[in-house]
Formats: structure tokens, C-alpha cells, sequence
């Protein structure tokens, strides 16, 4: 197991994980972000997500892929919230709305980092301080997110968070898979199943409603594993709503079995699959729904419509208003831990 320290560049660092199997996990000081994620298949390193090579490229061309995502992931409608009997207008930065946080939010900065080999792991963690009135957000906020890399192939992501004033704190990461290795093929081949009953509709502006919707006999149950294509063919509203495909929260099911896999994604020569198992009480599901006018070149290929699907764990969006999602709250009394991991297998 071996940690190793490149430039990614002018000023970002890059750290790559490499365990006794050979995969390979790479991160970086820009964004706290996922860059690579490897494993050997057939005698070569096979690519399972989407990303660029270095940090000016992922200011160029999308600074939220493999990212940390915070304060708030996803979208606050008309840029505001109450906390308590006070009420915040934070930045807009799409349209009437807060997305990820704000403009230059967590994705956009440089972290502090630190690397560690213990017991079997590799660790890499990153530290931010997001200043009081951030974007609007209320308190000075401290947050460290940790990437561990053991030898069973399971890829960790920790949360911690601290603030000393009470804020909303919901993060996520922003990675991309595609487990052909190929950001130019579709994932519409890729077999997916989550362990969710309900999902969260959204309305014309991608905002949740507050619904819980039973997924039973709609193109959102995949308590049985299917195609993702399922999704992106869909003449459902909903799918239709988004440009073909998914940007919805699966709300999931409570876990009984501290083994049980709550999200499973395979790839299409059934060579890679990747297990999610989190204590978020969400996920959610975007098929990349770019659209055929979206020029990107990433690593040497065009980014293709439906050329990745990520897997956000956390409170479903909309939490701010619709409680029932869950609290996403802080306080200056509590700390924020949250996990996922991600079992790798080939």
C-alpha cells in the first residue's frame, strides 16, 4: 500500500491511493474532490469515473464533477430559508435559485490536506473553513471530509463538520461513474438497483415538492436491478422533466442488516460492480442529462450525453422547507458526522 504526492497544476495537489490489489484512488486539494478511481481488469488499469487532468480543467469546463458539495447540495428554492424565527437570502447562482451552495462554494477551493497509512488503510483528508456569511450562510463553518482506501477495495467518504453558529449543513460528493471507462459511451447499459421505496418528484423548476412518491410500477422502482436505460428511454413526466432520465432523490429504506447493499451499480460486461452502503437517508441519481449540444473533452474523449451517473448521498433536497426529509440544521452544540462507502468489486 503506498500513498503518492504529484502536481495537478500550477497549485493543486494530487494524492493517488494505491492498495495491495492494485486499485487505485486518486484525490485532490482542489475541491476535495475524486479524480480517479482504478481498478485492473485484463492486465490494465480500468477508468471507473468520469474527470480531467488537472485542477484548470475542472475550472474551465465543470467544477462540480468529483467534488465536495456543501454548504447545501442541491437546489434552495428562491435563495432562501428560515432558521428558527430568522430568515437568510443567500446567493443565487441558477436562475432563482442556490444550487450546491452558491457560486465558488466548497468545489472551488483549495483544502488542507493531510495523509496517513495505518491498520491496513490509506487515508487522505482535506480541512476547510467556510467564513461566517459565506455566500449568506450563517457561522464559521469547519468541515473535513476523509477518503479512506483499504485492501477489501471499499472506498470511504467521512463527513465532519463543526460550526459556531447555527447554519444547514447538507453535503455531498459529485462523482461521475461510468464503469466502462469511457466517458464518450453511455451508461445506459449499466445495471442499477436501490434500495428505495419512495422517490422525490420535482416540478418544472428541478425543485422538490415535498412528495414522497411510491415507486412501484414507475420507471423509478429499481428495488429490482434494470438497465439504466429504463430511466433515459422513459415517457414518464418525470424523466421527461429532466431531458431524459434521472436528477431525482431515492429516498431509502431504513437499514435492518449492517450489511445490506443499498445501492448497486454494474457494468455492462459485468466485469465491475460497485456497492454504496451510506447513513445518509438519501440518494441522489442524475444520468448526466447534458444533451447532444454539450461539448466537453475529457481525457482525450467527447463527454457524451448520459456519459456518467453519479450517486449523492445525502438529506434529500428541499430538506430546508419540506421536514419530513430530515433536519439539516447544525448547531453550535453539535458536530456533523455522515458515511459512505463504496465497495469496489472486479
Amino acid at each position: 500500500m503506498n500513498i503518492v504526492e504529484s502536481q495537478f497544476g500550477e497549485q493543486a495537489k494530487l494524492f493517488t491511493m494505491i492498495n495491495d490489489n492494485g486499485m487505485q484512488l486518486s484525490v485532490t486539494d482542489f475541491g476535495a474532490r475524486i479524480v480517479h478511481l482504478n481498478v485492473p481488469i485484463a492486465g490494465t488499469q480500468r477508468e471507473l469515473i468520469l474527470g480531467f487532468d488537472s485542477a484548470e480543467e475542472y475550472i474551465t469546463k465543470d467544477h462540480y464533477i468529483g467534488a465536495t458539495i456543501g454548504r447545501v447540495a442541491g437546489r434552495i428554492a428562491n435563495a432562501s430559508f428560515n432558521i428558527g424565527q430568522t430568515h437568510y437570502q443567500v446567493v443565487k447562482n441558477e436562475n432563482n435559485n442556490t444550487l450546491h451552495g452558491g457560486p465558488d462554494s466548497f468545489e472551488m477551493q483549495y483544502w488542507q490536506s493531510e495523509t496517513s497509512k495505518s491498520d491496513g488503510k490509506l487515508t487522505t483528508s482535506f480541512t476547510h473553513i467556510s467564513p461566517d456569511h459565506s455566500n449568506g450562510f450563517p457561522g464559521n463553518l469547519t468541515v473535513k471530509v476523509t477518503y479512506t482506501l483499504d485492501n477489501n477495495n471499499v472506498w470511504r467518504v467521512n463527513y465532519e463538520a463543526n460550526t459556531d453558529a447555527l447554519t444547514l449543513f447538507n453535503p455531498t460528493n459529485h462523482v461521475y461513474f461510468n464503469l466502462t471507462g469511457h466517458p464518450s459511451r453511455s451508461v445506459a447499459e449499466h445495471l442499477l438497483s436501490i434500495d428505495a421505496d419512495h422517490f422525490a418528484p420535482l416540478d418544472d423548476h428541478n425543485l422538490t415538492t415535498g412528495e414522497a412518491r411510491d415507486v412501484s410500477q414507475t420507471t423509478f422502482d429499481f428495488r429490482t436491478a434494470k438497465k439504466v436505460n429504463a430511466a433515459i428511454m422513459s415517457s414518464e413526466p418525470q424523466s421527461l422533466l429532466v431531458g431524459g432520465g434521472l436528477d431525482h432523490p431515492f429516498l431509502l429504506n431504513k437499514v435492518v442488516d449492517s450489511d445490506a447493499v443499498q445501492a448497486r451499480l454494474v457494468s455492462p460486461d459485468q466485469k465491475v460492480a460497485i456497492n454504496m452502503q451510506t447513513t445518509a437517508p438519501a440518494v441522489v441519481v442524475f444520468t448526466a442529462n447534458f444533451g447532444d449540444d454539450y461539448h466537453v473533452s475529457m481525457r482525450e474523449e467527447k463527454l457524451l450525453n448520459h456519459g456518467g451517473i453519479t450517486l449523492e448521498t445525502q438529506v434529500a433536497p428541499g430538506a430546508e422547507k419540506y421536514h419530513s426529509f430530515g433536519d439539516i440544521s447544525l448547531s453550535e452544540n453539535d458536530t456533523y458526522h455522515a458515511t459512505t462507502c463504496f465497495e469496489i468489486q472486479f
